[in-house]
């Protein structure tokens, strides 16, 4: 068959299939419409086109997170998948869910004794929250509250989208004093122990840290909480990169809240290396944010007089030999040599990429190293 036949042939079913369910989801046969609900969940799963065509099932969806009856669970769970494909990377849907009324149903489903609803439930405010619009109102719906009670004793995958979601929310700033209100940093310190720090989970995580720290609260609590501060300085270590931007702005918020109640506490828990590494090879943002902690965790954040420049080596060589004694200095040195190599070799390919874009013929010789040394 001509390609061109063969997907216009696609096109026609899946439109034809459209068609049915939004007329079967319309049914007043509850096993008419919970057939329907897992056709459009099903049609929804890859397709931003059916998402599209199917916004007119909203509603009755919805009105199936309603029924209470005696097969309402397998309506709940349905039409909850099928809204949560729905909303998936769909603005306009995503609104029209919340406008709908699919909070409150939802909402309690997150008190549900049945784990597989409550997971459902979880997933499909992770996807609303996604919405500036949404945040505010799922907020006011008291999702917060049942959200922290979910990272505490929800199932691995519902803590999970409990923290994302918490981490949607957690944008909007009025939202920020409700979250810690809830006390939720023991309970996103344990999961963030028990994840893998390259993880989505970490990252989120972090980020949600990183935000709560900005208040007084949440840096007693990160401090309060056993291996919290640990946690964080792990995923500087080893998280991915946006999660170790995270990290070191927690890190250095804290810092600069209070150095002399923070520096101990942060320096205890072995952060020197990872932020030595973050100076070379962290992004744009996390680079700096490194190198600034580094000056307010030496033994005085003031610079030094001539006599002793204010450089990278200086400042951990300090820190580190206030920490373990002389002999780790050297140890400093080594580990600083290793970066600047790192940083040599990265500068070195950039030159040599330079070079190949600016010629003699495009550019005057003082104008490519002008060029390249602002960079």
């Amino acid at each position: 068959m001509d390609p061109d036949n063969s997907k216009a042939a696609h096109r026609s079913s899946s439109s034809s299939a459209v068609h049915r369910a939004l007329q079967m989801i319309q049914s007043d046969d509850p096993d008419c419409k919970l057939q329907a609900a897992r056709e459009i969940r099903r049609l929804t799963k890859t397709s931003q086109r059916c998402r599209r065509q199917l916004a007119e099932a909203v509603k009755p969806l919805v009105s199936m997170l309603r029924v209470g009856s005696s097969e309402s669970q397998s309506q709940h769970e349905a039409a909850l998948l099928a809204l949560l494909n729905l909303a998936v990377k769909d603005e306009k849907n995503k609104i029209s869910i919340v406008e709908a009324g699919a909070l409150e149903p939802i909402i309690s489903f997150l008190k549900s004794q049945d784990l597989n609803l409550q997971e459902y439930a979880t997933a499909a405010l992770l996807t609303l929250s996604a919405s500036t619009i949404n945040k505010p109102i799922i907020s006011a719906s008291g999702a917060i509250p049942l959200l922290v009670q979910i990272l505490k004793h929800g199932s691995p995958q519902a803590k999970a989208d409990a923290v994302m979601a918490l981490s949607n929310l957690s944008t909007h700033p009025d939202n920020l004093p409700i979250i810690l209100e809830t006390k939720p940093i023991p309970s996103i310190v344990n999961l963030l122990k028990n994840c893998k720090k390259s993880s989505k989970t970490a990252e989120k995580c972090s980020a949600l840290i990183e935000s709560l720290v900005g208040f007084d609260e949440g840096r007693t609590a990160l401090t309060s909480e056993e291996g919290g501060v640990l946690a964080v300085v792990e995923v500087l270590e080893n998280g991915s990169l946006q999660s170790r931007e995270h990290a070191v702005g927690a890190l250095l918020t804290m810092c600069q809240s209070d150095r002399c109640k923070y520096r101990e506490p942060i320096l205890r828990e072995g952060v020197i290396p990872g932020l030595l590494e973050l100076t070379v090879q962290g992004t744009p943002k996390s680079q700096p944010k490194a190198q600034m902690l580094l000056q307010l965790l030496r033994d005085s954040p003031y610079p030094r007089s001539e006599l002793q420049p204010d450089t990278l080596e200086n400042i951990v060589c300090n820190i580190i030999s206030q920490i373990d004694g002389d002999d780790q200095s050297g140890k400093a040195k080594k580990m600083l040599a290793e970066m600047v190599q790192v940083s040599m070799e990265q500068s070195l390919r950039h030159l040599q990429r330079r070079a190949l874009v600016c010629t003699p013929t495009d550019l005057p010789i003082a104008t490519c190293t002008s060029e390249v040394s602002s960079k």
